[in-house]
């Protein structure tokens, strides 16, 4: 018999079987949970995600082409450079992988309309996805986003609800859920289903070329980071690995809450303003993406926006069309390189160039 999923909150202990019921929380002490089981894992047939089915809590109801994007290996300076583009996603950043789980679980419980605040590559997924699965998506966001990015969210069919501040945003979004029962709240800086989504690029690294010596990944509310912790690790403790990767976390000088986590104090340094997708002042999953660096003995690296702009360009030059925010992690990379020779280094390239075209 298969073990069973279960919602779980690492803090006060609260346990429930998942399948049933949607939480965004823990119910009982307002932390973030996880879904745990005990499942083996095991590659099955078929595409995307669905191939990682016997360790993920829901299978997407359709496929859209998320996943299973390609890895491109580069020698630089003696450092063996794994690109994952993740770019080229449905939406064009990584997070379809966890939008096309957290929606097709909103659509397995019944709900018709899915409220999360964001204005990025999260609510951009989300509008296509809302609109592939036949929800409604409602979206909350800053007064002050660019109006290019207003755009795109309302020509993908999104009900856009400005906000005073991303603060503000925050606080309107969960007002909303709460008095729109039909509305399921995404909550993608709380949400775990973020976090395995994450966890399959892990999987498809393993797959193809195994596990990387170092792993160098934009930080933001963490999915990304908590969830390549969380795939390797689940191929440690299951016996196919005898590897864990060193995991460094990149930061924006600007906005650094996992660096003060880590080290006590804050670093001074250039403003990091032009990778916006890391500017998250308080990730609710904090604690963890400390232990997962610690654990895994890695850590965390600033930029400022002279390097993220150089290593952009860089990126740019060797024909991957991303953004500034995946050029951080690059950033990091090439301040490491010394340090990192004969290793192998997985880079995740986050979200596509693209879209912010219309807004440089």
């Amino acid at each position: 018999m298969k073990q069973a999923f279960h919602w779980f909150c690492r803090k006060c202990g609260f346990r429930e079987d998942f399948g049933r019921s949607y939480y965004w929380k823990c119910p009982k002490c307002g932390s973030p949970l996880v879904i745990s089981t005990g499942r083996r894992y095991e590659v099955s047939k078929g595409r995307g995600l669905a191939r990682y089915k016997s360790v993920l809590p829901v299978t997407p109801l359709k496929y859209m082409g998320e996943g299973e994007t390609p890895l491109v290996k580069v020698s630089e300076e003696g450092v063996e450079v794994w690109f994952k583009l993740e770019y080229l996603n449905p939406s064009g950043s990584f997070k379809d992988r966890g939008t096309s789980l957290s929606l097709s679980y909103a659509r397995k419980l019944g709900y018709t309309t899915v409220v999360d605040d964001s204005s990025g590559n999260t609510a951009i997924s989300i509008s296509l996805y809302s609109r592939a699965l036949g929800l409604k998506p409602v979206l909350f966001i800053p007064r002050t986003a660019p109006e290019g990015k207003k755009k795109i969210l309302r020509f993908l069919g999104a009900e856009l609800h400005e906000s005073e501040s991303r603060g503000a945003a925050s606080v309107d979004v969960v007002e909303y859920s709460r008095s729109h029962p039909e509305a399921y709240y995404v909550a993608h800086t709380w949400s775990y289903f973020y976090v395995i989504g994450a966890a399959t690029i892990a999987f498809e690294v393993f797959d193809e070329a195994g596990v990387p010596d170092y792993v160098i990944a934009p930080v933001g509310s963490g999915g990304l980071l908590l969830g390549l912790a969380h795939g390797f690790k689940t191929l440690l403790e299951q016996g196919l690995t005898t590897k864990m990767p060193r995991i460094i976390g990149v930061q924006g000088y600007s906005v650094q809450p996992v660096n003060v986590a880590l080290k006590g104090v804050e670093t001074p340094g250039e403003e990091s303003w032009l990778a916006d997708g890391i500017m998250v002042p308080n990730p609710p999953r904090l604690a963890e993406i400390v232990d997962a660096i610690r654990e895994s003995q890695g850590d965390v690296h600033l930029v400022g926006n002279t390097e993220v702009r150089e290593a952009w360009l860089k990126l740019v030059d060797q024909g991957f069309l991303v953004e500034p925010t995946s050029a951080a992690a690059y950033a990091a990379l090439e301040r490491l390189k010394t340090r990192l020779q004969g290793k192998s280094v997985l880079v995740p390239l986050t979200g596509s160039g693209l879209k912010i075209i219309p807004l440089m």
